[in-house]
């Protein structure tokens, strides 16, 4: 599928369409869409935590629709440095976070890879299977998130009978439940992100100035993986396919093999030319970010 009107080519597969745009998709998500499209059209204007310069071209689309009542006043938690409030951005983090610094501090600069993928997200236990020994044989250190759950309680069982752990202590950490996202994306060991694509963690590693390994899972997840992988060049896919969408059955099967982990993170990992523009890109928008709130930034101007 083609999306006309855009300022860049977009196409997607129809598997890949958010349910709130798919005509098939469950009842309650049905439900969901006429609510938001009622709302939309009831709403005097739209304030957006983005900033201009991520998505100018999208961004003036919009205005154009909405006739100019749009303001993007993003990104939101750049204007929050209180040291507190970046390790409990959210919630409150589960694991220590000397702990968890001090285990980045032993790391060379830009050596690690930091996997989350969300408080949403439904990994099955295969898909977490092949996540893991992705990372375990791509040889770069990392920092893997383990969301709570049902599904947790077969992980921890994998974790145990396999020895992963053990195997990996050298160079991985396990986070079981919240982590403290900010402070470990703001860490200069921290090289890569491996993310489901949602966009306050979209935002949060744009503002970190890291490259992105993109994993996305449902919603609008698939839209953000464009922006970041083919508008932006900052972002490398694992080659996922199929959104998962909230309130359907589980797949107990695994959409993404480990060698397309693996791939994905020695690609943005690399130290050579495709790697350092990569990482340059990412960088310098970064620090667009960060003066879009600045006094006379895009952002501070909207507001």
């Amino acid at each position: 599928i083609s999306v006309p009107g855009l300022p860049d080519e977009i196409e997607f597969t129809k598997l890949q369409l958010p349910a709130v745009l798919n005509p098939g998709s469950i009842k309650v998500v049905a439900a969901f869409r006429e609510h938001v499209w009622k709302t939309e059209s009831d709403a005097y204007g739209w304030v957006i935590n983005s900033f201009e310069e991520l998505e100018q071209g999208y961004v003036n689309g919009f205005k154009e629709r909405k006739r100019g009542k749009v303001w993007c006043i993003g990104p939101l938690y750049l204007c929050n440095e209180d040291e507190l409030d970046k390790a409990e951005r959210g919630n409150q983090a589960s694991i220590d976070t000397g702990r968890v610094l001090e285990w980045l501090d032993d790391m060379d600069p830009g050596s690690v890879v930091y996997a989350c993928l969300g408080s949403l997200s439904r990994v099955s236990l295969a898909q977490f299977i092949e996540l893991a020994l992705g990372f375990e044989s791509s040889g770069h250190p990392f920092v893997l998130v383990i969301k709570g759950g049902e599904i947790s309680v077969e992980i921890e069982k994998w974790i145990l009978d396999d020895g992963f752990e053990e195997r990996i202590r050298e160079k991985g950490l396990l986070i079981r439940g919240w982590a403290p996202q900010v402070l470990i994306l703001s860490h200069p060991a921290v090289g890569g992100f491996l993310t489901h694509c949602g966009w306050n963690s979209t935002l949060e590693c744009i503002c970190s100035g890291l490259p992105m390994i993109t994993f996305p899972m449902f919603g609008e997840q698939f839209l953000n993986e464009k922006l970041v992988v083919e508008i932006l060049g900052i972002g490398v896919g694992v080659g996922a396919k199929i959104v998962k969408h909230l309130g359907e059955d589980d797949d107990p099967d695994s959409d993404v093999p480990r060698d397309g982990i693996k791939a994905a993170i020695e690609r943005v990992m690399d130290k050579g030319k495709e790697g350092s523009e990569r990482r340059k890109r990412a960088q310098d928008l970064g620090e667009t970010a960060k003066r879009s709130i600045e006094v006379g930034g895009s952002s501070w101007n909207n507001l």
